[in-house]
């Protein structure tokens, strides 16, 4: 992964492991949802950040250490 996610505050991890605590494997998915329902009406500040959460959870899913190990 390339990337890392910004978190604006520590409500955006609370609500990452809330969906994967309700939805499983599918809680990417959910947010993704969230994302597109919050464009669609026209909430980009929503939208920005169900995105980020959505890659909050697909890096949490990873079962490998990301980014440098110290």
């Amino acid at each position: 992964m390339s990337y890392m996610p910004y978190l604006a505050d520590r409500a955006e991890l609370t609500d990452a492991t809330d969906l994967i605590t309700m939805f499983g494997d599918e809680a990417g998915l959910e947010a993704a949802s969230r994302a597109d329902r919050s464009r669609d009406l026209g909430n980009y500040l929503h939208f920005c950040r169900w995105r980020q959460i959505e890659r909050l959870i697909i890096l949490l899913s990873v079962e490998r250490a990301v980014g440098t190990v110290h």
